[in-house]
């Protein structure tokens, strides 16, 4: 099978190479799938130059896996003898990030507990694009920030994968949001239901009057004192992404911030769910959300499509489609 193989860490271009590689076998309890579409996150970007130095911790030299891409939608081809739910020829999607990666490929093979059913009226792009941002976005306003109905939530970042899906699963909720990003993302922002779209590079949100009871924090990089200012005495501040130096910033200083009445402030860290994968995909099937896919590539464009994510230019997802 075609396989973009990363060996060693480097610029994109003279990391990535496409390759023939064996074709995976599932174990007992893994299924192999035939992947129609994949999709680009942060996550991808730092193992391939292996910046910060955290993500070496599997690999010093080289990434730990040699196939990246944790999202991937397609078609179940063959079953471990232990797989009870899944069968050859279910259409699926998931987060294989915890079963070795492997996604930028022509067959990956999962545990069938990370995947789910893909919808039949969903396209294999649109469901490449869930697992993985859909499912921060959720756990970030539902589990560490008791989303509630007719809370001000501000979504830092609303334009990009994770963002596009927090603007609309926190009014799904029925919380008033504020979305911040660049100038350019601004009108997408809007037409997912943010009550207020803010362009960061004209208009300092973390200055005003203004308070929020919920502040998503999608793209870190700012202090987390800044977002003191403008977070209630009772509102919850959650980092979902950013520089390690503001990541260790708020592991550290979060909870003195909360024990001195500034409001809780956190960091969520990745946990792949198929029971919130499966919400998020419910609520796009019954069309109260949908995935905003901005570019698609073939899997010989993956080191194009990385570059243009680390661009900042991404209005949504950027999604790979396996034909080569």
């Amino acid at each position: 099978m075609l396989a973009m193989v990363c060996a060693k860490y480097r610029t994109l271009d003279d990391a990535l190479k496409l390759r023939e590689v064996d074709k995976p076998v599932p174990k007992d309890d893994e299924v192999l799938i035939k992947v129609y579409a994949s999709s680009i996150n942060s996550w991808d970007w730092d193992l391939i130059r292996g910046k910060p130095l955290i993500t070496r911790l599997g690999g010093l030299t080289k990434p730990p896996y040699p196939i990246l891409g944790a999202d991937v939608a397609g078609r179940v081809e063959a079953v471990g003898r232990k797989v009870k739910r899944l069968r050859p020829g279910d259409e699926v999607l998931g987060d294989v990030s915890g079963c070795g990666w492997g996604g930028f490929a022509e067959y990956v093979c999962a545990r069938e507990h990370v995947l789910s059913p893909k919808p039949a009226g969903m396209t294999f792009e649109q469901a490449a694009s869930i697992p993985q941002a859909s499912v921060l976005a959720l756990q970030g306003l539902r589990d560490k920030g008791r989303i509630r109905r007719g809370m001000q939530v501000l979504i830092n970042g609303a334009g990009g994968g994770v963002g596009t899906f927090a603007v609309q699963i926190a009014r799904y909720f029925g919380a008033e949001v504020t979305g911040v990003d660049r100038g350019d993302k601004l009108e997408l922002i809007r037409s997912l239901g943010a009550r207020r779209a803010v362009d960061y590079r004209k208009e300092d949100i973390t200055i005003g009057e203004r308070r929020y009871d919920l502040i998503l924090d999608v793209a870190g990089y700012r202090s987390v004192f800044d977002w003191k200012r403008v977070l209630n005495p009772r509102g919850i501040y959650v980092m979902l992404g950013g520089s390690m130096g503001r990541i260790g910033q708020t592991i550290l200083a979060g909870p003195w911030i909360s024990l001195s009445g500034g409001g809780r402030m956190g960091v969520l860290f990745h946990k792949p769910k198929r029971e919130d994968q499966q919400f998020v995909t419910e609520l796009c099937e019954s069309g109260r959300i949908q995935p905003v896919i901005d570019r698609t590539y073939p899997l010989t464009g993956v080191a194009e499509a990385l570059r243009y994510l680390g661009e900042g230019h991404v209005k949504g997802k950027v999604v790979i489609r396996m034909d080569v």
